[in-house]
């Protein structure tokens, strides 16, 4: 099977193909610049890989939250080309794919993507059931406050990480009640694969 997954919810911007059980991978930082950058870069991983386009089996989109505008451009790419091969095109939601791309072993993770200037959206998931695959889109919205309030229950019971890209607002609250912030620089098109391939 040879499957395409984008990625382009928010501050970044990634390509991946598995063909033939090889993974290769491209990103950008051009996000801003989805329109731009995405068919050139999936261009590019397709012949990296040695692979057509008519050799795919499936085309995985992250399916949000996320920038409008970026998921949008996003999702209009991946359906055109989905469209003009015939193959099916797989929806992956982002908040939980992003959870388990960290592979906690044990605790619960609370993955964060901004949504308007000061809210983010949000969603708890443990470890065990990311590693089981028992994901849930049961997706939040709030304020800085919120989120940290949702992380310390989460805390109450176990141990918690918070994962995002660029949570600025967030470092200083989190840091005063002692919850770690983690980059997620782990989360990419990659991290899309193994759901797309669940499907």
């Amino acid at each position: 099977m040879s499957l395409l997954a984008i990625e382009c919810t928010h501050e970044a911007l990634s390509v991946a193909l598995e063909h033939h059980g090889t993974i290769r991978e491209v990103q950008s930082s051009e996000w801003k610049k989805a329109a731009e950058s995405i068919v050139p870069l999936v261009q590019h991983v397709v012949a990296e890989s040695d692979a057509t386009f008519q050799a795919l089996s499936a085309i995985a989109i992250s399916a949000g939250p996320g920038s409008f505008t970026a998921l949008r451009i996003g999702m209009a790419a991946a359906k055109g080309m989905a469209y003009a091969l015939d193959i099916p095109l797989l929806p992956v939601p982002t908040l939980p794919a992003m959870a388990a791309s960290l592979q906690a072993s044990e605790g619960a993770v609370v993955a964060v993507i901004q949504a308007r200037r000061g809210e983010y959206y949000y969603a708890l998931y443990h470890a065990t059931d990311l590693a089981a695959n028992r994901w849930h889109n049961d997706v939040q919205r709030g304020s800085a406050d919120v989120v940290v309030d949702a992380a310390l229950m989460a805390a109450r019971v176990g141990s918690v990480v918070v994962v995002g890209r660029k949570l600025l607002d967030l470092q200083q609250p989190l840091a005063k009640a002692n919850i770690a912030l983690l980059e997620a620089d782990c989360f990419s098109a990659r991290s899309l694969l193994a759901a797309a391939e669940r499907q």
